[in-house]
């Protein structure tokens, strides 16, 4: 018994200490995100949220940006601003509500998708948005999303900065706003502002 317990506080020992040998997880290697250049939607100030890397999986949404026209408001005691007058209730309340929406590019009208539906802030709908897909010269993608009255046409050629709609609230939408994403191929891309198209404000 003794010598059986002696045998085994040795093989406890000598397994502790041996080298760890299991292998560490390796993460994956990281592909640098490729970008696309976009002109300002807006000539109003504005702002925009973007989504992280595989927070949104299907082209146009993925590493998309939600933007959404800003202004100091009618109260002139505030000094910051907002996106919305009163409690934003209504559509008629948020400051980009029926704004005009400018094209990211030099690009091709390929296809519009209509949804007449008009949200309600804070009740979005599950159909699918109004949205413009736009094909530029160098073979990249735009959608700009959350549209309405738009001033544009399937087949049009259009001028980065040109009006091609206005901003509205429906699809899955909690307010007026537009989302805009850009892809090559099957490859998402991040979309930066061309600053120097930017109004100044």
């Amino acid at each position: 018994m003794e010598d059986t317990m002696r045998a085994f506080m040795l093989l406890v020992i000598a397994m502790l200490s041996l080298p760890a040998f299991a292998e560490k997880p390796v993460a994956p290697a990281r592909v640098p995100i490729q970008q696309a250049m976009a002109h300002p939607l807006f000539d109003d100030p504005y702002m925009c949220s973007e989504h992280a890397e595989n927070e949104l999986p299907h082209l146009g949404d993925a590493l998309g940006q939600d933007c959404m026209i800003t202004a100091f408001g009618d109260d002139t005691k505030r000094s910051f601003l907002g996106l919305y007058r009163n409690d934003g209730a209504r559509n008629q309340d948020w400051y980009g509500w029926n704004r005009p929406v400018n094209s990211p590019c030099d690009c091709e009208v390929v296809k519009l998708h209509v949804n007449p539906l008009v949200n309600v802030p804070g009740q979005p709908h599950e159909s699918r948005a109004s949205s413009i897909i736009l094909r530029a010269t160098d073979g990249t993608v735009f959608v700009v999303a959350h549209l309405q009255a738009f001033a544009v046409k399937e087949g049009d050629h259009v001028e980065a900065g040109e009006l091609i709609g206005l901003v509205g609230n429906n699809g899955y939408a909690r307010a007026p706003h537009v989302h805009i994403g850009a892809w090559r191929g099957k490859q998402a891309l991040q979309v930066r502002w061309d600053q120097q198209a930017m109004k100044v404000h």
